[in-house]
């Protein structure tokens, strides 16, 4: 039997639907669902594999011990349990971040003191050395304080999940890819689906849906930190990445229509997709959203300019209403906005069939979804 290890992924408040259902689908264990968090259990391919295919994780964490610390000898004796020689070798880097909230230890850069003093301790004598160089591979670990719960855990992804590889350059307050995942999700986007952003930006919204549609693993275009971890096996990762090329839907009839006003943030978009692998399937031109006419069988999806990306809430009123008179004229399948408008809906001109809560980042949205409920739905 192969190793299983708990494994945790933060994720945006409101897309944990989303990411559990991502996280089974790979066949995880012991799937639990908590706020901004799926927890689950999995060997080391399953580890591989949630780096390389999950879409809506923000990261995938490692989870080594949970204990009680009020007191600074607690934090340490509970790190020190921990078999890290077994883990990292004499010449590992572990860089140590962590928070803590509603905790006696409330202090982050004297936690992270202790972590790391309790790390060196168990090291120096798991490995019977005087001297941890920290020359070789990086481990990062984490830590969070909840409560008074302390968890410890060790990074597997390195750099963010929503980091995909493909945006090198991006519009101003861009969304992030993980949360446009999502929104293709909720957007029900399928491998034949016609989707269109009349303020396609980078090209994030339409580049995720494209990618969703055609079944393309989001992390084949980059390498993750756990490639390099000792007690990992090494040819995980040419397998699971092997199996998320074929995956890949080739035959999917998918089409994506990215406009905007902003002629640089077109041909950004048009780069960006380039690089995604999904350029062939998406076309991005320049339109003023009053020109947007969608088809009948069109999924909108869409980050309307506001706050930070506009800066004149009248100007950011003026461009909902202009998308509501254009969708009225021409409805299309579905229309699914985010913004952190509250207005919205006034602006827009008609009530959502349904809104979600959702957090771009730290910024509270709602997810805006205009289409025609199913009977079920209706009673």
């Amino acid at each position: 039997m192969p190793q299983l290890y708990d494994l945790a992924a933060p994720c945006f408040f409101g897309s944990e639907a989303t990411l559990a259902f991502e996280v089974r689908r790979l066949g995880a264990q012991d799937v639990r669902v908590t706020d901004g968090r799926v927890a689950f259990r999995g060997d080391a391919a399953l580890i591989a594999a949630a780096n390389l295919d999950l879409r809506t994780a923000e990261r995938v964490l490692l989870c080594l011990g949970r204990f009680t610390a009020l007191t600074f000898d607690e934090l340490f004796d509970g790190v020190y349990a921990i078999p890290w020689e077994e883990l990292l070798p004499p010449d590992a880097q572990f860089p140590v971040k962590g928070s803590s909230l509603s905790s006696q230890l409330s202090s982050v850069p004297a936690c992270q003191s202790i972590v790391k003093k309790a790390v060196v301790k168990r090291l120096q004598a798991g490995h019977r050395v005087t001297t941890l160089p920290e020359t070789g591979d990086v481990y990062r670990l984490r830590f969070t304080l909840r409560k008074n719960e302390a968890e410890i855990s060790l990074d597997t992804s390195g750099e963010g999940l929503h980091k995909r590889g493909y945006r090198k350059n991006a519009t101003l307050a861009p969304i992030k890819e993980t949360l446009a995942a999502a929104i293709a999700d909720l957007g029900r986007v399928r491998r034949d689906s016609l989707v269109m952003d009349p303020f396609c930006g980078s090209g994030t919204l339409v580049i995720e849906a494209a990618q969703k549609a055609l079944n393309m693993a989001p992390g084949l275009h980059r390498r993750f930190a756990a490639e390099h971890f000792a007690f990992l096996p090494k040819e995980v990762w040419a397998q699971q990445r092997q199996a998320a090329l074929a995956a890949v839907r080739t035959d999917a009839a998918f089409e994506g229509v990215g406009t905007d006003i902003d002629p640089d943030a077109v041909a950004l978009a048009r780069a960006n997709a380039k690089l995604a692998g999904v350029g062939e399937r998406c076309r991005f031109s320049v339109a003023d959203v009053r020109a947007f006419a969608p088809a009948a069988n069109a999924t909108v999806l869409t980050n309307p300019p506001y706050g930070e990306r506009l800066g004149d809430a009248q100007q950011a009123a003026a461009l909902a209403a202009a998308l509501g008179e254009r969708w009225r004229q021409n409805p299309g399948q579905g229309l699914y906005a985010i913004t952190a408008d509250a207005e919205f809906e006034a602006h827009f001109g008609q009530k959502a069939a349904r809104r979600r809560k959702i957090y771009n980042g730290m910024i509270p949205c709602q997810l805006y979804m205009y289409f025609t409920p199913r009977k079920a739905e209706k009673e």
